[in-house]
């Protein structure tokens, strides 16, 4: 069984919207969590889907996916107070949908929606074959390593450089072996998925991704996917895609 767990826990301070968390701001008249609800609504790899909301707004999502007619969000759950402790949530939600069945988990943001279905089947595939699937970008720039002075300790080689993106996806089973050590060591401070799954000796496996595959989450991100949104749409139109 595949099953996406999709964190919209997060209230926009750095969109500064005033009104509406981040993930319900509307684009081409479509809410960015619903833009990104569809891909795994459309991908025939995808079972079902769990979403991590914040807990006022649950409501407000709940009336969202029947609007839009999302079929495949069987569970939507409460977020907890740190962004691992949400992630943990959902992937619980996802293993009383799976129930005894070996289950694959997409991880990925409700507000990194310029992905497609041909993505989330290649992160299953990769689950399959190697055991996980990271999602990257191909590094485009120098990146460099600093220390604490700004002096450059290191440059790496940028053919062998990626930037770790979304989905991550893993076994059910590993990734919640990892969660459950991490809570008993005390541990709430994991960044995302790759970075807790590194932690406790897991192998990972990158796969390329589009490279507009970013998260809304600044002004500049949201007007940056409304204008790669009006390209694709006017290639459609113009028969250009």
């Amino acid at each position: 069984m595949n099953i996406g767990v999709i964190f919209a826990g997060g209230v926009g301070v750095r969109m500064h919207s005033k009104d509406l968390p981040k993930q319900f701001l509307k684009i081409h008249d479509k809410p960015i969590i619903i833009h990104t609800l569809n891909h795994f609504e459309n991908c025939d790899d995808v079972d079902a889907t769990v979403v991590v909301c914040v807990k006022e707004w649950i409501d407000y999502l709940n009336d969202l996916l029947q609007k839009h007619h999302i079929k495949k969000v069987k569970a939507v759950v409460a977020g907890g107070d740190s962004g691992q402790l949400s992630i943990y949530n959902g992937l619980k939600a996802a293993k009383a949908i799976a129930q005894e069945e070996p289950a694959i988990v997409l991880i990925h943001d409700g507000v990194r929606p310029l992905i497609n279905s041909q993505l989330l089947s290649q992160n299953i595939q990769s689950v399959k074959q190697y055991g996980s699937s990271i999602t990257s970008a191909i590094v485009k720039e120098t990146i460099v390593e600093i220390d604490n002075n700004g002096d450059i300790v290191t440059v790496p080689d940028r053919a062998h450089s990626r930037v770790a993106k979304a989905p991550q996806s893993f076994w059910l089973k590993d990734i919640l072996d990892a969660h459950e050590k991490a809570i008993a060591e005390r541990r709430t401070d994991f960044i995302d998925s790759c970075t807790i799954m590194k932690h406790y000796g897991y192998k990972l496996h990158m796969i390329d991704g589009p490279y507009e595959n970013i998260k809304i989450t600044t002004p500049d991100d949201f007007y940056t996917m409304r204008a790669i949104l009006q390209v694709k749409e006017d290639a459609q139109i113009y028969g250009l895609d």
